[in-house]
């Protein structure tokens, strides 16, 4: 079981516990606004979501974790790694990802998962290039891609939703490069 940790926070896989606070995310349509069409999830999809998120770690070696609060505890969302077969174009690739609740944006704790994230797929998986998918618009998801050193390296339509989508990328070399 892969567990990764950060000054302020415990990235780990996905518990029983954890279904209801990532389901309270997923109804908030703030949150939602970038994710695909924008549907909130209820419940159910949410546990849906995090049987798949757990297979894909099982398959792939890699997936999204569980991002917790470390001085409280608390389920803030989530960030990782997956494989986006939702953009066909973009493939092979892995992209790194994440959403947290509003109570925890502007914090720096998005940025702050997704890095450790990232150092986890290029130096613990080996990967050589991983990139990140952002709605056209999303201005503070953009923001966290610059902070991550990627750039951007194409514009297309996501085919599940028909909205705007930008391509971020990072190379394992760029990583080296920005992690000196």
């Amino acid at each position: 079981m892969v567990t990764l940790e950060t000054p302020r926070l415990i990235l780990r896989r996905w518990r029983e516990e954890d279904i209801a606070p990532m389901a309270a995310v997923n109804a908030d349509p703030e949150v939602m606004r970038w994710i695909r069409d924008g549907s909130v999830r209820d419940v159910q999809q949410t546990r849906g979501g995090v049987q798949a998120w757990e297979s894909e770690w099982e398959s792939q070696g890699f997936g999204l974790f569980a991002v917790e609060i470390r001085s409280t505890g608390e389920l803030a969302g989530f960030t990782g790694l997956s494989v986006p077969g939702f953009l066909p174009e973009v493939l092979p690739a892995v992209e790194v990802g994440w959403r947290l609740g509003r109570s925890h944006w502007g914090q720096g704790l998005a940025t702050e998962a997704a890095a450790a994230a990232v150092r986890f797929g290029f130096e613990e998986r080996g990967l050589e290039r991983i990139v990140s998918i952002i709605q056209v618009g999303n201005e503070a998801s953009e923001r966290i891609t610059a902070k991550l050193g990627m750039h951007p390296v194409r514009e297309t339509v996501n085919p599940t939703c028909g909205r705007r989508v930008r391509v971020f990328e990072l190379s394992s070399d760029q990583h080296v490069t920005t992690t000196r």
